[in-house]
């Protein structure tokens, strides 16, 4: 296979990167590091020759134009098929632009080596050991996830994470959750990347929901909307029976759904608060003066309405009991860790209770 000016181009800062990672060890006498010829095997990109206290180690490396899960998985087969085969020991070793978490315990679970050009590494050969963990992201990274769960691909991920195992057609997830068939096949092609996602005769379903929702917990945003504070004299039981008493939401009627520890309450109860808190449309804000009786309040609020830029989070609510809709688990949970420390009891507590998923 003829490898592109972008392949070379990768191949040569993995090399720089492994000559660098390789200098740290001051035992090292000599160390040669260089490109795999045409006679050597075509699934290996690089070799390194070290010599330490009179012996030689041999590494042996691919590398990945992406660190994906699914791009690195055959790679990480061939190494260790190349390994198998070898006469002498030799230490396989996988090098890609940046390694998730997730990518790196697929290393370790072949027990190949791995370096990435973010500076993450481990590599073991003889006595030596090398481990050095980075915390954040390459830009790249950080923006594919951002898309990731963006509005319109949030709705894709909300139906997907409320039943995992259910596989989905293209088709009727689109329908579903009310997107293009372009935007699910865009959610899908990334989720399967990660390994987030499997596709089995009838569909896609989520082998890993709790990586994914691991990850979008790391990268939420809040729904986009005006935030605005207001105060009512109702409480206790005339506030909750207010609440039920608000006309069916609809589009036409309004929009209207408690959320964040409001949600909680009906959902899995943990702690209480003296605010409420809901997401609504214009409708449904109206709806929430009326019913509420609330009044402007520049201080002391204890019912805090976020009316949101896109209304497709309302397509993913539940009700709990009659005439209360909320927010999904899903949502409330991350609207919860996004709700300072007692908001992450909160939403740990949730998650143990409802959001257990057997896959």
């Amino acid at each position: 296979m003829v490898k592109t000016h972008k392949t070379v181009k990768v191949e040569q800062r993995a090399a720089e990167a492994l000559r660098g990672a390789l200098h740290e060890v001051p035992a090292i006498e000599h160390l040669e590091v260089r490109a795999a010829t045409n006679e050597d095997d075509r699934s290996i990109d690089l070799l390194a020759n070290i010599d330490t206290f009179g012996r030689r180690f041999t590494l042996i490396a691919s590398v990945s134009s992406s660190g994906q899960p699914r791009q690195i998985r055959p790679e990480l087969l061939m190494l260790k098929e190349y390994v198998a085969g070898q006469s002498e020991p030799v230490t396989p070793v996988l090098i890609a632009p940046y390694l998730s978490a997730e990518a790196q315990d697929l290393c370790r679970e072949y027990e190949v080596g791995y370096l990435d050009l973010e500076g993450n590494a481990r590599l073991a050969f003889g006595t030596f050991f090398i481990l050095r963990q980075f915390a954040g992201k390459p830009v790249a990274e950080r923006r594919e996830l951002r898309s990731l769960f963006k509005p319109k691909s949030a709705q894709v991920l909300r139906q997907l994470l409320r039943h995992p195992a259910r596989p989905w057609r293209v088709i009727e997830l689109a329908q579903a959750a009310g997107v293009s068939l372009g935007h699910v096949s865009k959610v899908r092609t990334a989720l399967l990347s990660r390994e987030w996602a499997e596709v089995s005769g009838e569909g896609v379903f989520l082998s890993k929901p709790d990586a994914l929702l691991n990850a979008w917990r790391s990268a939420y945003e809040r729904p986009a909307g005006k935030r605005q504070g207001f105060y009512t004299t109702l409480h206790g039981s005339a506030l909750t029976e207010s609440i039920r008493a608000l006309p069916r939401r609809s589009a036409d009627t309004g929009l209207v759904a408690l959320a964040s520890f409001s949600a909680a309450q009906w959902l899995a109860p943990y702690g209480r608060t003296g605010t409420q808190y809901f997401y609504a449309d214009e409708a449904g804000l109206e709806q929430l003066r009326a019913v509420l009786q609330l009044t402007a309040a520049s201080k002391g609020e204890n019912v805090i309405v976020t009316v949101l830029d896109d209304p497709g989070l309302f397509r993913d609510t539940v009700e709990p009991a009659t005439g209360v809709s909320c927010t999904s688990p899903v949502q409330t949970y991350l609207d919860l860790t996004d709700a300072g420390e007692r908001g992450q009891e909160a939403a740990d507590h949730l998650r143990q209770e409802i959001l257990q998923w057997l896959t």
